[in-house]
């Protein structure tokens, strides 16, 4: 005897677990790396929150040997690009940026979104601004070349820090701004106050 109920309920189940495990790939793609870069235009600097693969991890290990300094350029009136210099991995994937999005694009250039543009990228980051305004007077969208530097926070100057008496935070990973950290990768953490390095 035949159960086509059964058949389809088992195809829909099949279904359901396929896309869930294809959000949670999506968003591994986007999970934070815990850490931050800077971005220097003409004196001002604005944060960066950083996501998590091949291309951040190889971008901050290279500032954490030295800044990267280089030149952008205005495009389409929505973005300011540049060379870096060297080329990081690509995880390209078709993007629709946002104001703010901090993107690899062929592997050798880095985009600085004040606008929207759709094409496939990979996602760097994005820059921590209050208004449009204020990021398009950061970018100086519109006005033509910038130098842009990139920077990793200083880790100098520390030794110990004291642990909190509370035992919740005994075995935890704190990276160097204080943020609790469940995933680290390579970088300087702080363990039961102490310096741990991955």
């Amino acid at each position: 005897m035949r159960y086509p109920f059964a058949n389809h309920l088992l195809l829909a189940v099949v279904a359901l677990l396929m896309t869930a495990c294809s959000s949670e790939e999506a968003e591994a793609q986007t999970t934070s790396l815990d850490m931050k870069i800077y971005i220097t235009i003409e004196g001002k600097t604005m944060p960066v929150n950083l996501v998590d693969n091949g291309a951040t991890r190889t971008l901050v290990a290279a500032l954490q040997e030295s800044p990267i300094t280089y030149e952008a350029d205005d495009y389409g009136g929505f973005e300011k690009v540049g060379y870096l210099g060297h080329s990081l991995p690509t995880n390209n994937q078709q993007i629709t940026t946002e104001a703010g999005d901090v993107i690899l694009y062929s592997g050798n250039q880095i985009v600085l979104f004040y606008g929207s543009n759709s094409w496939s990228y990979t996602r760097l980051g994005r820059i921590e601004y209050s208004t449009i305004d204020e990021l398009k007077s950061f970018l100086k969208a519109g006005q033509g070349r910038i130098s842009v530097k990139l920077s990793v926070p200083e880790t100098t100057g520390v030794e110990s820090l004291t642990p909190a008496p509370s035992p919740k935070g005994e075995g935890r990973l704190y990276s160097l701004s204080g943020q609790l950290t469940n995933n680290p990768h390579k970088g300087i953490f702080i363990k039961n106050g102490k310096k741990y390095i991955k």
